[in-house]
Parts: C-alpha cells; structure tokens; sequence
C-alpha cells in the first residue's frame, strides 16, 4: 500500500489529463456536430455533408471510449487510495463525491455515445445531445477542486464549468476539425468550415477568459501568489502556454482569411493544418498542467511559506556553474547509511537499518552536498543541452555536414542522467535499480533519461539516411512528452519553500520543451528537416518550403540553447 500511495499522486495526474482531453474532445465533438456539420449538412451536397458527419461522429465515439477508460481508471486509483489512507470500507468509499461524480459522468458518456447519429440528425436530437454534453461537464465540475471550498463555492463551480467548456469549444473540437481540413473538398467549404469554427474557438476563449477571472478570484487573489506558490506559479504557466496556443490560432485566423482570398487554396490548406496539429500538442500540455493544479493546496489556502520576490530574484540571479562535484560519501543517504552501519556493526543484534527505503512514505533526507550535486547535475546537462541546440543549428545551415550527428549528443546526456540523477540508486548507490523504481521522482526521471535514449536514436537514423521517415516524428513528440513530464514533475522535498523556488526553475523548462517540439513538427510537416537534402517536394525535387517551416527550424534549435542556460545557471542555494 506504501508503494501505491508514493505512485498516487503521479499516476493521478497523468490519468486527470488522459480524462480532461478525452471529455473536452467529447464535448468538442458534441459542439462541432451542433454548429458545423449538422447547419453544414443541409447547406452543401450528400457528398460533402456526410463525410462532416462522419468526422463528429467518429471523434465523439472515439472520444466517449477514451473518457470511459480514463474516468473508471481514475475513480478506481481514488477508492484504492481512500480505502488505503482512511481504513474505510468499499461501501462507505463509493459513497465518496468523486465516485459519484464519475458515476454520472459514465452514465452521460454512453448516452451520448448511444445517440452518436449515423446520418443527419433531428433538431430533437442535437438539443437532447447538447444537453447530455453539458451535463458531462457538470459531473465533473461536481467532482472538482471547487467542490470542497467552504466559502465562494457556487462562483467557483461557475468559473470551472465556465473555463472547462470554453477548453471544449475551442481545444476539444480541433481533432475534428483536422480531419476536415484533410478532407478532398471544394474551398468554399473548407472555408465556410474554417470560419464556424473560428467562431466557436473564439466563444470558448471568451469562456475560458471569464473561468480565469474566477480562478483569480477564489483561488489565488494576491499578485505575490503568482511567484509565491506552486499553486500560482503552475497557473502561471498554464496562462504562458495559453498564450501561446491563442498565437498558434491567431496564426491559423489570418491564414484562413488568407487563404479565403487566394486563387491557390491548395497553398494554405497545409498550412492551416500544420498550425492545427501544433494547437493539439500544446492543447495537451495545457491539460497537463491543468490536472497537476489539482493535486497542489490553491494559493489562498497557503498565505504563510510563499516564496518573497526577493528571494525568487536572488535565487534565479546567475552564479558560475559548478565545475566540480561533491564527493558520494558526503551526500545525506550514503553520509547516513555509514552512520548506521557504523553502529549496527557494534550491536549486531537486529536486522540492518537502511538509510532510505523507496515507497515508505517518507522523503529522503538532503544536505548542502545534495543541493551541490544536483547544481552540478543541473549545469553538466545544460552545457550537453548547448552543445546540442549549437551543432543543431549548424547542422540547420546545411554548410556543416558532420554536424548531422547531433542527436548522438543526447545518449552522452541520457548516460549522465541516469547515473547520477539519482545517486543513492544503482550503479552509484546500494538501492536497487528495480526496487528504487518505488519512488516517483526516481521513476521519472528514468523515464526522461529512456525518452532521451528513444529520440535520440530515431533523430540521428533519420539525419543519417537523409530521407523522409516517420522516424522524424519521435523527436517532437519526444520533446513534447518531456515538457508534459517537466510540467507535472515533482520533487521530494519536504520544505514548501525550496520545493517551490526548485519548481519555478523547472516550469520553463516544460515550457519552452513543448514550444521545440511544435516548431520542429511544423518544420517537418513543412518538408524540411528530414535529412540536408530534404525540402517541401522531398529528396531531389527543389520546392521552398513555406516561410513557417523554414522560421521553425531555427526556432527550435534556439529554444534548446535557452533550455541549456536555465539549466547551466540553475541553483538549489
């Protein structure tokens, strides 16, 4: 059970995001039926209508499995960890609110799912469904952060109703608005489309605009929150990528208008596309971040331990990077575990003690040399990081041939992070490598040094055969995947205030992950960045590729350096 409750609040937040994606493109889907393909379906063809149609219903069926799966699996982990935690039976704990709030939102989903139209649905319908759709998402505000606040109750389950519905009309329907946008149709559609749905996107940033205002309100109030809690500091980061998506729609705004007035359609439909594609993977790291706000106390029930801004400043004003590393034998386990060792060699009359036991409960205990390890740790990878983002970009010119085994760079780095991220695991420390895996910060990041090993490899075979390959993918999923992994990591630190000023170095980090990972898919989508010889008509065929995906591959790059000097500067003291 100890061993469940360590993994609890990670695998909590990884499922809350599989569920706020899954029923906000149910939601989506729902909104996208109502005010696209159905008015759409009785303004063009049988051969144009139908395939809208079909698009819906796909995605809302889709949709309706994924929240199935996810909201079952999520009340399951909470019931296991209520019955863990309070000594309580099964009946008493499928009382709680979140099982009925998941309850309702089962019962709604297979409606829906039931009433997912195969052909052009009555008006009876459509409003029977909306109404289903809604009440999806009142379930689950229902079983919210808002639910168990004393005070403002009611103003703050309308802020999340509000913000998660405006989070459907605009992020939950872009899956079906990609499939539309690849679909063999005249351009009067595409645009009629394209324009409804730029409408609903803007309804549902309106929506969301009103849902932070309340979040605000209730939740955070003071503008020292913002830098001062971990509450304040991951909202803040949501906001920052929020803006980010809102360019990506801008970006996908002007191109339809654009694209509305141009004699050659078949130029900007790709790339409205690509700009869609990109909405969708930030999309999810929003969500990410949205479900870790859920497992941190809000900022307003936190008015003692906030971090000053004197000390944010102090501790992000750059010092020189730390050259050389503490001694193993001076870190706080090894340092104790001697101890311990020391005096059971002269009792000998018990079981040997171990320092730190991984999936106990407690947090392993630190000291100055552990801060000045992971300094150290921090500024090794960051100079890897730049020497990567460095031959990247030199590799981008073209003029560097040697310069295409970057990737090659990031096994050096994966091959550091897994030895000593952790050193009082195996091959540095006594624990165990398999029974270390108990402790969820060690867990991730032996999963940040594997999705390291996985692009690198995929990224230097695809520069190596210079040539079009899904392979070329791996790397800005990878990238986009490690930003959602940084964005909902945790430290085992047990002090709120350094576990704080630790998290605000690393938040950037996710960020500017995630942004590398949408500009290098934008430049692969563009049809660059396949191999040297690779362009928009692929190997041997000289078509210049559009502006953005030349743009992108410069951005990407950069980004890297950026993330090398955060981690070359980063300090724990």
């Amino acid at each position: 059970m100890e061993l469940f409750l360590d993994l609890y609040g990670f695998l909590s937040v990884v499922l809350k995001a599989g569920s706020l994606v899954s029923r906000s493109v149910l939601v989506g889907s729902v909104a996208f039926l109502l005010f696209l393909a159905a008015p759409l379906g009785r303004r063009f063809p049988d051969y144009e209508a139908a395939p809208l149609l079909a698009i819906a219903r796909r995605c809302l069926v889709r949709a309706g499995w994924a929240t199935l799966g996810f909201t079952v699996a999520t009340a399951i982990l909470g019931i296991v960890a209520l019955m863990g935690t309070l000594d309580v039976g099964l009946g008493s704990a499928l009382g709680a609110g979140f099982v009925l709030s998941s309850a309702g939102i089962v019962i709604l989903t297979l409606l829906l799912m039931f009433l997912a139209p195969d052909e052009a649905p009555s008006p009876r319908r459509l409003i029977v469904m909306a109404a289903l759709a809604l009440g999806v998402l009142v379930s689950a505000v229902l079983g919210s952060h808002a639910m168990s606040r004393p005070e403002g109750r009611t103003g703050l389950l309308l802020a999340t109703f509000l913000h998660q519905l405006g989070a459907a009309l605009w992020l939950g329907g872009l899956p079906a608005l990609l499939l539309a946008f690849r679909q063999e149709w005249m351009p009067v559609v595409h645009q009629t489309v394209g324009a409804r749905y730029s409408a609903l996107a803007g309804s549902g940033v309106a929506l969301i605009i009103l849902g932070i205002l309340g979040f605000w309100l209730g939740y955070i109030v003071a503008p020292d929150a913002l830098y001062g809690t971990a509450y304040g500091a991951m909202a803040a980061t949501k906001s920052s990528l929020t803006g980010f998506l809102l360019l990506l729609g801008l970006g996908n705004f002007l191109l339809l208008h654009r694209f509305a007035r141009s004699m050659d359609p078949a130029r900007w439909l790709p790339r409205l596309r690509r700009f869609v594609e990109c909405e969708v993977i930030a999309g999810i790291a929003v969500f990410g971040i949205a479900a870790s706000l859920t497992s941190v106390p809000p900022s307003v029930d936190l008015p003692d331990d906030r971090a000053s801004w004197a000390e944010v400043v102090e501790r992000f004003t750059p010092e020189l990077p730390r050259l050389s590393s503490p001694s193993h034998a001076d870190l706080a386990i090894p340092a104790l575990q001697s101890r311990l060792d020391a005096e059971w060699q002269q009792r000998q009359d018990a079981p040997r003690p171990q320092a730190f036991i991984p999936g106990e409960g407690f947090l392993p205990p630190r000291n100055a040399y552990d801060m000045a390890w992971s300094e150290y740790n921090h500024h090794m990878a960051g100079f890897i990081v730049l020497l990567v983002g460095l031959f990247a970009l030199l590799d981008r010119t073209g003029r560097f041939p040697w310069a295409r085994h970057w990737p090659l760079l990031f096994l050096l780095l994966a091959a550091f992070l897994f030895i000593r991220s952790d050193p009082e695991v195996w091959p540095m420390g006594e624990i165990p490598f398999l029974e270390s895996l108990r402790d969820p910060e060690v867990l991730q990041h032996k999963l940040l040094s594997a999705l390291v090993v996985v692009f690198a490899v995929s990224e230097w075979l695809v520069r190596l055969r210079n040539k079009r390959s899904a392979a070329a993918y791996v790397f800005p999923l990878s990238m986009a995947l490690g930003g959602f992994l940084l964005l909902t990591h945790t430290h085992a630190i047990s002090n709120i205030k350094e576990a704080l000023l630790v998290e605000l170095s690393h938040l950037p980090l996710g960020v500017l992950s995630v942004i590398a990972g949408c500009a290098r898919w934008t430049e692969l989508r563009g049809g660059r960045g396949f191999g040297l010889a690779a362009t928009a008509g692929g190997p041997g065929i000289a078509v210049e590729a559009p502006a953005e995906a030349r743009w992108a591959g410069y951005v990407w790059p950069v980004c890297l350096i950026l993330i090398s000097f955060l981690l070359i500067f980063y300090r724990e003291s």
